[in-house]
């Protein structure tokens, strides 16, 4: 961590995969499902698969992990994995880190609390589901929403909300320069899936370290 933050900000952005919960072992059961379910996709997908692409929107993990597959094949199995995943996530949700509620409960007295994340429609509505904590957080955007990039829906719930000192709680690189694009300061979640470098106003090496940052 660095300097105390307290009364620096009025809102806290924060991403969902690693920050605020790891979902890797649901998604890729709910992916490997789908793959037994079509003829053309070869490779298992595993938790350690997911973990790597975090942080990439939900249109481009398809084209990363899947370049062999020809525009409508990879549309298909897209749209299926989404069912099976949201299916999936729905019934065993994915691992909440440790003081989370805690720690959004101690943040939520003094601060609004939002989550942008790049993933499908329905995605963060199960979060909330399933965590039981959604009486902490003022709004959510996702990539699903409007098909645009981090940057913009952060942008959005900035302006959406009237926020004047905001800023970004996120664990990737694709975190950090979406926060940096919408102009938004950045403090890095090194307990997740990424590693970053750059103009961060602070690290945190677990969830409850904000507690005593912020």
């Amino acid at each position: 961590m660095k300097e105390n933050l307290k009364n620096r900000f009025d809102g806290l952005i924060f991403d969902l995969d690693g920050t605020l919960w790891d979902s890797t072992i649901s998604v890729a059961k709910a992916w490997q499902a789908a793959k037994e379910e079509v003829d053309y996709v070869n490779i298992n997908i595993t938790p350690e698969m997911v973990a790597g692409i975090a942080g990439m929107t939900y249109d481009a993990i398809y084209d990363t992990l899947f370049p062999e597959l020809d525009s409508l094949r990879r549309e298909e199995f897209k749209i299926l994995c989404a069912k099976k995943e949201l299916e999936e996530l729905d019934k065993n949700g994915g691992v909440l880190y440790p003081h989370l509620e805690e720690t959004l409960k101690y943040l939520s007295n003094t601060y609004k609390l939002f989550v942008v994340s790049n993933c499908q429609s329905g995605y963060i509505e199960i979060f909330l589901k399933y965590s039981k904590l959604s009486q902490y957080f003022t709004g959510h955007a996702c990539y699903g929403t409007k098909s645009q990039p981090k940057a913009e829906n952060i942008k959005d719930v900035v302006n959406d909300y009237g926020l004047k000192a905001p800023v970004y709680v996120g664990d990737t690189k694709g975190d950090y320069e979406s926060s940096k694009k919408a102009g938004v300061p950045f403090i890095f979640a090194a307990y997740g899936f990424g590693n970053v470098e750059g103009d961060i106003v602070a690290t945190i090496r677990n969830f409850a370290d904000l507690k005593l940052l912020l």
